[in-house]
């Protein structure tokens, strides 16, 4: 089964709206130092290895400041002026 749960644990939400994620090192693609992808959906979030994130989803993590800087200059803006 691909989505087989492997384990479930629990943690407390801090004042800041954080948390500890509890150890998770021994499953592939968590080792220290690794950078995670946090996505979040109406009703969960999930924590991914950047490295296992399909290239289909990157348009997923490109933010609308990050859009709005590219496309914020006068080339773009007269490229839709008409539209």
């Amino acid at each position: 089964m691909k989505n087989e749960i492997r384990e479930i644990k629990t943690a407390t939400i801090t004042q800041k709206g954080q948390i500890c994620i509890p150890n998770i090192a021994r499953l592939n693609g968590f080792e220290e130092g690794s950078k995670v992808s946090i996505i979040v959906y109406k009703d969960k979030v999930e924590l991914r290895p950047l490295k296992k994130i399909s290239e289909d989803m990157l348009p997923a993590f490109i933010s609308e400041e990050t859009l709005a800087e590219a496309w914020d200059n006068l080339e773009e803006d007269e490229a839709w002026k008409d539209l």
